[in-house]
């Protein structure tokens, strides 16, 4: 054997040692300081042996359909509160007796209104000979033509009913 590649091998065999020593010396420790973090950091995530990247994507993949969801939510609220303007959600009925010569309280007016207070009121004229029947519209909680005392507070019964919700 030469001699230069025997000085050869034996400087790369010294370089191996230093490398071996500088491992146990100094990387090893660095590792198992590092690992005592991240297993920590798995069983927060419970994780259960997959690794805390896996953790996430799966994380991300749910938010996803959640955000998916969200948006299907705020869609049927968006149609749901169009509807809502104009259903008849706010109602007042007052019985009255219309004439003196009747009783029982068979004449009515019924407020029929929106949330905005938009709708209608009827009004039922009970007498002994017939019956008539009125219709005012109604807007913002105010009838449009002159209305009874009756028909007033049927209005003023629907517009409460909304505050007691």
């Amino acid at each position: 054997m030469q001699p230069t590649f025997v000085a050869a091998l034996a400087a790369f065999a010294g370089a191996i040692i230093a490398l071996a020593i500088y491992h146990v010396a100094f990387i090893a420790p660095a590792m198992r300081r590092i690992q005592a973090p991240l297993a920590a950091h798995d069983e927060l995530l419970g994780t259960g042996g997959v690794p805390g990247t896996g953790r996430l994507s799966s994380l991300e993949e749910a938010s996803r359909g959640l955000a998916e969801r969200v948006e299907r939510f705020e869609r049927r609220a968006s149609e749901l509160e169009l509807l809502a303007r104009t259903d008849l959600s706010r109602t007042g009925f007052v019985r009255y007796d219309a004439y003196d010569d009747t009783s029982s309280e068979l004449s009515y007016a019924l407020a029929l209104l929106n949330r905005e207070g938009d709708g209608v009121v009827l009004s039922s004229l009970y007498s002994r000979s017939d019956t008539r029947t009125y219709g005012k519209a109604v807007e913002k909680f105010a009838p449009l033509v002159h209305a009874s005392d009756e028909e007033l507070s049927a209005i003023a019964q629907a517009r409460g009913a909304a505050d007691k919700r």
